[in-house]
């Protein structure tokens, strides 16, 4: 049988879930049958620290990885990504990439072409949705491409979530991520419209509490948690996906990149039995139209009305769906089968 490895690394340790995605999938990974060749995962905060760890570590998995494996490999990683995609490919090993972001996607790599060849070592590609496969075919991938449809969230937390059981008249709706203005400048727009029939409840770094209204703004700042903390503390009737800096559509860079990517706050809201308030045009509403998960909206003007009109039968369907969709994510199950379909890809 095919040795099945990964190398692990450092992930710097941070309140944001910048690393959460990365260490779950390799949780999952082991849980599967792949075998660790690297030092054991850890989440040290000093850079330095860290990168002479991964750095030694990634050496002595490279030094041991088998002649003709298949290895797992998560993308980004810049420091090493190199060095190991090179390695593998000399002891003609079978290479599944696992995607977690695109940077010329994101607006932060003008240079289309150069990434792409980073990407042209792989086999098989474990990308986000069709969205960012048919991105990929227009700029010359030839890899098979396996859609994971939605990231999984591992959690310690094993009590199940306070589900509401009726249409509101006030809805708490939690938004959780980076506060600022560069990611989320739409969030201090939101007072200027109608917002009788909700709130919103902000989780996440760089809220800017200065600039808003403090008697009567619909802005309610919890704080800041860790990834493994925050599905505690989440409470609320939807969570929203959305970014950028205006209210009418998703624009800007990181706006545009929900056109491609699957938020990992999409999975932290399920995880939180929360129905999602989605971007309609986002690449994960169709996933969220086509299972019953929320609700898909043009702009955030209208959103008033319609949970002005959400009936009891609508919002409980809803919760229904998310509790089923929430045991797959708690488990890893949406990797475990983008994996299983990657390995029948290869074999």
């Amino acid at each position: 049988m095919t040795p099945l490895v990964y190398i692990s690394r450092n992930y710097k340790f941070s309140t944001n879930a910048a690393s959460k995605p990365k260490t779950d999938c390799e949780s999952i990974l082991n849980s599967i049958g792949f075998k660790n060749l690297g030092f054991k995962q850890t989440q040290y905060k000093s850079s330095a620290l860290g990168a002479i760890i991964s750095f030694l570590g990634i050496s002595k998995g490279l030094f041991i990885l088998p002649y003709k494996s298949t290895i797992c490999i998560q993308y980004p990683l810049s420091k090493f990504y190199k060095l190991i995609t090179k390695i593998a490919v000399l002891k003609k090993c079978t290479i599944i990439l696992i995607v977690h972001d695109v940077k010329s996607l994101m607006g932060k790599n003008k240079h289309i072409a150069q990434e792409m060849k980073k990407f042209s070592c792989a086999n098989t590609i474990i990308i986000h949705n069709h969205s960012m496969a048919q991105w990929f075919i227009n700029h010359g991938s030839k890899a098979n491409l396996i859609p994971l449809y939605m990231f999984d969230y591992l959690s310690n937390n094993n009590d199940a979530p306070e589900l509401g059981n009726k249409a509101q008249k006030i809805y708490d709706i939690v938004f959780a991520g980076g506060l600022g203005y560069e990611k989320s400048a739409f969030l201090y727009k939101l007072d200027e419209i109608k917002n009788s029939h909700y709130k919103l409840k902000l989780y996440g770094n760089g809220f800017n509490k200065d600039v808003v209204n403090k008697t009567n703004s619909i802005l309610e700042y919890q704080g800041r948690f860790s990834p493994e903390e925050v599905s505690k503390h989440i409470k609320g009737s939807f969570g929203l996906v959305w970014n950028g800096n205006a209210i009418e559509e998703c624009a800007g860079n990181f706006g545009n990149y929900l056109l491609y990517n699957n938020p990992h706050k999409t999975s932290l809201y399920l995880l939180c039995g929360l129905p999602i308030i989605i971007w309609e045009k986002a690449a994960i509403a169709s996933f969220i139209k086509k299972e019953g998960l929320g609700i898909c909206i043009s702009s955030l003007a209208e959103l008033n009305f319609l949970l002005q009109n959400l009936n009891t039968e609508e919002y409980q369907l809803m919760l229904n769906n998310v509790t089923q969709v929430r045991k797959k994510i708690m488990s890893g199950g949406f990797l475990k089968d983008a994996v299983k379909r990657a390995l029948e890809k290869t074999t």
